[in-house]
């Protein structure tokens, strides 16, 4: 059997990029290469990812230096304690008035969208409840009492589809009810 029966192999060759073998092969002395800045033939450092050098992450210019950071930041934001839709619970935290708002304020701990409207919606409904009760003890008119009844119901789906719609259409805006509103986002940045 003769050579020419077996495959050739080519000879190593490093990789266009390598800065360590710039100096080698046939470039000539004082000739750089087209393809890298002069700086990187001259510091001789493994920068390259071919050329063995590790691979750096959150410098590129599509994400920047702390771009995971902050891409966990905000999806942290969406996430609840028990893997439900933030969008939902803001609303259910209305429904219910006080009652779904110290359940939400006690079972959920994390996110801090649904605390919001939760802390909101018992600064709310709370008030308007015992107005209410305050009516039926008192014998106020039964239209009266009808009236504040159907303006408690009407504010709390009013204020669950505000929740919904902000979360699910404005990348979690808060929609403050004034001289409430402030107070709750303090107690949310207070915990």
């Amino acid at each position: 059997m003769s050579s020419s029966n077996f495959a050739s192999f080519a000879p190593y060759t490093p990789p266009p990029d390598d800065p360590a073998y710039s100096n080698r092969s046939s470039l000539s002395k004082g000739a750089t290469r087209p393809w890298f800045p002069a700086s990187s033939t001259s510091q001789h450092n493994i920068s390259s990812y071919q050329s063995g050098g590790i691979p750096t992450f959150n410098t590129s210019a599509a994400g920047g230096a702390g771009a995971v950071e902050e891409a966990e930041g905000q999806q942290n934001q969406w996430e609840t304690r028990f893997g439900m839709r933030v969008d939902l619970l803001a609303a259910f935290a209305y429904v219910l008035g006080p009652l779904s708002a110290l359940l939400l304020l006690v079972l959920e701990t994390q996110n801090d969208y649904v605390r919001f409207h939760a802390y909101q919606s018992a600064l709310l409904t709370t008030p308007l409840l015992v107005l209410r009760m305050l009516l039926s003890l008192l014998a106020f008119p039964v239209t009266l009492r009808t009236i504040m009844t159907v303006l408690i119901i009407c504010g709390q789906l009013l204020m669950a589809f505000r929740a919904y719609h902000d979360a699910a259409q404005n990348g979690l805006a808060r929609y403050q009810l004034p001289y409430i509103g402030p107070i709750a986002d303090n107690w949310v940045k207070g915990e």
